[in-house]
């Protein structure tokens, strides 16, 4: 997919699932790393990650696009675009918009470090380490142990 075909996606979602146009620019941006897409308030620009696309497919991609969608139609009207916002939330129920993306399954491979609550026994696992003093089990708040 080109990037003339994600704006053309982008200018399709936003007249069917907004019933306005997409008057800016969206583009495929090769340096995003941990993010599936991103809006750009000061240029009004929506990017995406095209490893999505890659490793997840196009129905991952349309629920990246209609997320940030809320964010620009939010912001274009003046309304509250962040994630914390009310007008936010509510558009993402109404426009059926996944409120997080899906992670990458290249990145899963990146988890280097198992943690496992020692009274519960989840399992969490982490790219970077962490101090097992300072942190606890979330759900049951019991202590953590560094698996092999």
């Amino acid at each position: 997919m080109t990037n003339d075909e994600l704006q053309s996606l982008v200018n399709d979602l936003s007249i069917q699932h907004f019933g306005k146009p997409f008057k800016h620019s969206a583009v495929f941006n090769y340096r995003l790393r941990t993010t599936g897409g991103r809006y750009l308030p000061h240029q009004k620009r929506i990017e995406i990650n095209p490893k999505y696309l890659e490793e997840l497919g196009i129905n991952e991609v349309i629920g990246i696009i209609k997320h940030e969608l809320c964010h620009y139609h939010l912001h274009i009207e003046g309304k509250g675009y962040h994630h914390r916002d009310p007008e936010f939330k509510e558009l993402l129920k109404r426009t059926k918009s996944p409120r997080f993306c899906s992670p990458l399954p290249s990145m899963r491979k990146n988890r280097k470090h198992v943690y496992q609550c020692t009274q519960c026994e989840k399992v969490y696992e982490r790219m970077k380490k962490i101090n097992l003093s300072k942190y606890c089990c979330g759900r049951c708040r019991g202590k953590l142990k560094k698996l092999p």
